[in-house]
């Protein structure tokens, strides 16, 4: 069992660059990552995703590639002569359409954004790749060990709570047994309060009691309760991603306790179904962390 939340970050050098990847990861139902790379580097985006999606398959996941000269580099003036060249071409097209005359003159590569640069050669995307993938390796390495940490604290609690949901649920079992006899001799006070003379075994009494019984019958949910809490206690036990089927498990133990409430009419269980329903509301709220 895992987290969804976490962060993790890693680098690594090669021919006088550091490249230094970070990720971090909040709750969210189905996976969203957001990569960001430096302009040089998009065409590795969706390298960068199917890394990601390796390890991840739940949460909004925010990726940062940086890449820096080394301390011990000492760097060189750069020139992007495309982009310079893209300037000039636009420039002349502008002072032949408004009548500018000579406005290239006026040209200054100092001033012109991303023309000149000090720094380091940047490689190919392609050959980028190897130091990009070994830091987002690191990062992700420390991303997993953290959620799988935090999944271990969530998996603990989620077992103490389950444990005290149980004891409800059985509490309940407990008293389900009652709830028919409370019935009939509350209906025979009824009857004696009424004055009316009517035998205990009289069948339309023997009827009604059964009726009664049908309705109130709740051992169906309560298996399917211990069903429930049984399949609970083997997903904490998964490596896998547990976070849908356990939030599907917590809305139908939620739909049981209800078909309970509203079956058992006693004010007994009622307080139980409460006390319950407190209790898988916070389980409900922890699964919501798990990937």
């Amino acid at each position: 069992m895992k987290s969804m939340t976490g962060f993790g970050n890693g680098e690594a050098s090669a021919d006088g660059l550091v490249y230094r990847a970070e990720v971090s990861s909040v709750n969210r139902k189905q996976i969203d990552i957001v990569v960001s790379l430096p302009r040089e580097f998009v065409r590795l985006e969706s390298q960068v995703r199917e890394r990601i999606g390796v390890d991840i398959s739940r949460g909004r996941v925010n990726v940062s590639i940086n890449i820096s000269a080394a301390e011990d580099s000492s760097g060189q003036l750069q020139v992007d002569e495309e982009l310079a060249q893209q300037y000039v071409e636009i420039l002349r097209g502008l002072g032949e359409k408004l009548e500018l005359g000579e406005i290239l003159k006026g040209f200054d590569p100092l001033r012109a954004p991303g023309v000149l640069s000090l720094g380091v050669k940047l490689p190919a995307p392609e050959d980028a790749w190897e130091p990009v993938s070994r830091a987002l390796d690191a990062a992700m390495g420390a991303l997993v060990e953290m959620r799988s940490q935090e999944g271990r604290h969530l998996c603990e609690d989620l077992r103490s709570r389950l444990s005290v949901l149980e004891d409800f649920v059985e509490k309940i079992s407990r008293c389900a047994p009652d709830v028919v006899e409370r019935y009939r001799a509350n209906l025979h006070k009824r009857l004696n309060a009424a004055g009316l003379d009517i035998d205990s075994d009289d069948e339309r009494v023997m009827k009604e009691i059964g009726l009664f019984a049908e309705r109130s019958d709740i051992s169906e949910e309560i298996t399917r309760l211990r069903s429930h809490f049984l399949q609970c206690s083997r997903y904490f036990e998964s490596s896998d991603p547990v976070g849908r089927p356990l939030d599907f498990l917590a809305q139908e133990i939620n739909r049981e306790l209800n078909t309970i409430g509203s079956k058992a009419n006693d004010a007994g269980i009622a307080q139980y179904i409460i006390e319950a329903k407190t209790e898988l509301e916070k389980i409900r709220e922890q699964v919501q962390n798990i990937e």
